[in-house]
């Protein structure tokens, strides 16, 4: 059985309010980039500018089929407001019924 979707993960910044992450992952979401978005607070250490920095961001993490991962990610890359925008993605196994409706979204 080889079900794959896409998961690709990105981080916004902690300070942003939940409605601005919410409008930020809809958007996605409603161009049917990808099926879904979840979306949590974490607590982030970090080199940066080689100074360790910390802090709250926002964890997005994005399901889509395997055909739209390159334009999910440019979709990130585009609008996002860091610099290096963290933007990883892997292939994840799932149920041929989770997998047709990422597919049918």
């Amino acid at each position: 059985m080889n079900e794959m979707i896409s998961v690709v993960q990105t981080t916004l910044p902690g300070e942003w309010l939940e409605a601005e992450v919410g409008e930020w992952t809809f958007s996605i979401v409603n161009e049917k980039i990808a099926a879904c978005a979840q979306r949590n607070l974490v607590d982030s250490t970090y080199r940066w500018q080689d100074k360790i920095e910390y802090g709250s961001e926002w964890r997005i993490q994005f399901k889509t089929s395997i055909d739209k991962t390159e334009q999910l990610m440019t979709r990130i890359n585009d609008t996002h407001p860091y610099e290096s925008p963290q933007i990883i993605w892997w292939e994840a196994n799932s149920t041929r019924q989770y997998l047709n409706w990422v597919q049918g979204q």
